[in-house]
C-alpha cells in the first residue's frame, strides 16, 4: 500500500492508477472499520485525516482526467479539515528516487523526473504563485542562489501545494499560464478571458496544451491539480 505525497503527474500510467485504487482500499479501512492493512504504516499515518485524503484523491482524479480517464467514486471523508499528516514514509526527495527506479525500462508519468533544484522549481512555479506571490518571489530566489537544497525543496513544495489558494491567486496563475498558449494555431477558443470563470481557463489552457505540445506547461504540476479547488 502506498499513498505518494509528491504530485501525481511524476505518477505514470500504472501507479496513477493504482495508487487511487489504494486509496479508496484505506478509506474503506479507515471508515468501516475493515482489518485489512489496518496496522500498515500507511495507514497509521492517515488516521484522522479524512479531509486531506479527500484531497489527495481529488489530486489524483484531476491528474487523472488530465491524462483522459474518468472517475466515479468520490471520497468523502471530511476530518480535520485543513490539516495533513506530519510524517512520511519516504521523505520527499527518496520518493523520487524510488519511482526512478521503479520506471527503469518503463513509460514514466506526464512530468519528467527533476535532475535539480532549478528543474523542480520550474515545475512548480504557476502553483506556487497562486498560493502566494512573495513566496514565489523567495523561492525563486533562494534557488536561483543556490541557497536552498534540493530535499528541502521537495518538502517545501510539498507543503505549498497542499495549502489551498485564494480566488485572485488562482486568477493570477492561470492567467500567467493562458498568456503562454492563448495563440496557438488551431486552438481553442479565443475569447476574452475576463469573462472566463476559472474553470473554463483553466480547461481552456489545458486543452491548448494538448494542441500545441508546449512542454513548459506540459510539464507543469499546475496543469492539473489547480482543477483541485476549482
Amino acid at each position: 500500500m502506498r499513498i505518494w505525497d509528491i504530485h501525481p503527474g511524476y505518477l505514470n500510467r500504472q501507479s496513477l492508477l493504482g495508487e487511487h485504487r489504494e486509496l479508496h482500499g484505506l478509506v474503506s479501512i479507515l471508515v468501516n472499520g475493515k482489518k485489512g492493512y489496518s496496522q500498515h504504516p500507511e495507514t497509521l499515518r492517515w488516521v484522522g485525516y479524512g479531509w486531506a485524503l479527500k484531497l489527495r484523491h481529488r489530486a489524483l482524479v484531476c491528474e487523472m482526467q488530465l491524462r483522459g480517464y474518468e472517475d466515479k467514486s468520490p471520497v468523502r471523508t471530511a476530518s480535520n479539515r485543513g490539516a495533513w499528516p506530519s510524517v512520511y514514509i519516504d521523505e520527499p526527495h527518496v520518493q523520487f528516487e524510488l519511482l526512478k527506479g521503479k520506471y527503469l525500462g518503463k513509460e514514466n508519468g506526464r512530468i519528467p523526473f527533476p535532475r535539480n533544484a532549478q528543474e523542480l522549481w520550474s515545475q512548480h512555479k504557476y502553483s506556487v504563485l497562486a498560493r502566494d506571490p512573495n513566496r514565489y518571489k523567495k523561492i525563486g530566489r533562494d534557488v536561483s542562489g543556490q541557497q536552498i537544497s534540493f530535499d528541502a525543496l521537495c518538502v517545501e513544495l510539498v507543503d505549498v501545494l497542499r495549502t489551498p489558494p485564494a480566488e485572485g491567486g488562482l486568477r493570477n496563475a492561470l492567467q500567467h499560464m493562458w498568456g503562454y498558449v492563448s495563440e496557438v494555431p488551431n486552438a481553442a477558443h479565443k475569447g476574452s478571458v475576463e469573462s472566463w470563470s476559472l474553470k473554463k481557463l483553466l480547461i481552456m489552457t489545458q486543452q491548448n496544451v494538448k494542441t500545441s505540445q508546449q512542454p513548459y506547461l506540459g510539464h507543469s504540476t499546475a496543469l492539473s491539480e489547480l482543477m483541485v479547488w476549482l
